[in-house]
């Protein structure tokens, strides 16, 4: 055996053990009875805007501009802060946690797969499970939005600038379930309930419209919002006053920044399952 050989045999190990380990944990994050809710937050905005197309047609006093700047407004308000969020709570959190709460992540540490593998299997599985439904969602809702405006939203998707901002839609959102499924991974190793954590995430994420320009890059949402096709929008109500504008990273900057972060907090996150002990006392 050379010696080439002896150095890819670990790989090749841990290529089967990641694929073996990603079967048994997309079943339990696609079909688990636990992910019902989920489920709504990535239908109901679909429900809506077919709703919206149903019933609207070039009868309700809009335009398709119109339509556009509102769905605009709803990626960043609900898909961003809320949907994708909490989504990702729900998926990312409970990789470990689910298995202590149903006594079986024994049989995970009982067999000889490495932690480290161990944890990006699950943290692979969650992201695959969470772009399925989240981008799904996001690219269901744009269609549906426009569709009742027919062969003219077509001229739009295929001939214009449509399909170029869809893309773009979906990229973040697909980014966003990379950035937040890292940080909520993290919660559900370190902490037995990580929902205090997520709180404290929560109100940082949703408070970046009103911190000065420095601390806003300090959150995921600040890179997210650079890169959607349409720019940041303006914050409303009675605080409105008090938001301050940053000029936004640049796609080639944000894009790389959020996947070598993300990439960080997963290896941290896997170096501390290493020290994961099992405990069914919860």
């Amino acid at each position: 055996m050379t010696w080439s050989q002896i150095a890819t045999q670990p790989w090749m190990l841990w290529r089967r053990q990641v694929a073996a380990i990603l079967r048994l944990e997309l079943k339990k994050s696609l079909f688990s009875k636990r992910a019902w809710w989920i489920y709504i937050l990535t239908l109901g905005p679909v429900a809506i805007t077919g709703l919206h197309s149903l019933f609207s047609g070039d009868r309700g006093g809009h335009t398709m501009g119109d339509d556009n700047m509102i769905f605009a407004a709803t990626f960043q308000v609900y898909f961003l802060r809320l949907g994708i969020f909490f989504g990702c709570l729900g998926i990312f959190s409970n990789l470990f946690r689910a298995e202590v709460l149903e006594h079986t992540l024994h049989y995970y540490f009982m067999s000889p797969v490495r932690r480290e593998v161990l944890a990006v299997s699950k943290y692979l599985a969650g992201l695959i499970a969470a772009i399925v439904y989240f981008v799904g969602s996001v690219v269901l809702s744009y269609l549906f939005m426009s569709a009742h405006w027919g062969p003219v939203f077509q001229q739009y998707l295929f001939h214009g600038p449509g399909l170029h901002q869809l893309g773009w839609y979906a990229l973040t959102a697909a980014l966003a379930c990379v950035g937040y499924g890292s940080v909520f991974m993290l919660t559900g190793v370190l902490y037995r309930n990580p929902m205090i954590p997520a709180a404290v995430v929560f109100v940082w994420e949703n408070l970046n419209p009103f911190l000065p320009s420095l601390l806003k890059k300090f959150s995921i949402i600040f890179y997210l919002k650079s890169i959607c096709p349409v720019g940041e929008i303006p914050a409303d109500g009675p605080l409105a006053f008090l938001a301050s504008m940053t000029e936004p990273t640049p796609a080639w900057l944000a894009i790389p920044g959020l996947l070598v972060v993300s990439a960080l907090v997963l290896a941290y996150a896997a170096i501390k399952a290493r020290k994961l002990e099992v405990s069914y006392s919860e």
